[in-house]
């Protein structure tokens, strides 16, 4: 098992930043692969960013690339989303989610664990 809490989420102008946090806890957090998804009212949940286990390799989703960095810290147990320049399509519920692969993982069906979310709006 390994539980998520995600924090950092709130309003912000468009173009701005922010920078969600994802802390883990309970099973080695460095046998994970971590992936970053969101989800608006009314729509499936969609792929943001993902980081292989030690970091090494970062995917992300089309319309977030170049503009959001995905990063964690083995020793802290922490896995962070700094997201420049957000437009009001960026507005969601962001979820941190877990998965034992050993590759880059874009389907939500293939995490096994799943923090709470925290809300990012956006404002034009």
């Amino acid at each position: 098992q390994v539980q998520l809490v995600e924090s950092g989420g709130a309003l912000v102008q468009a173009g701005g930043s922010l920078r969600l946090s994802c802390a883990a806890s309970g099973r080695t957090f460095s046998s994970f692969a971590m992936g970053w998804f969101r989800q608006t009212p009314g729509k499936e949940r969609e792929f943001v960013a993902t980081i292989t286990r030690t970091g090494g390799l970062t995917y992300y989703a089309d319309s977030v690339k170049g503009r959001f960095t995905v990063s964690r810290d083995n020793a802290k147990n922490m896995v962070y989303l700094q997201m420049n320049s957000l437009k009001p399509e960026d507005t969601g519920v962001y979820y941190c989610a877990a998965t034992q692969s050993a590759t880059v993982v874009v389907h939500s069906t293939r995490y096994n664990y799943w923090g709470q979310g925290t809300q990012v709006t956006v404002a034009s």
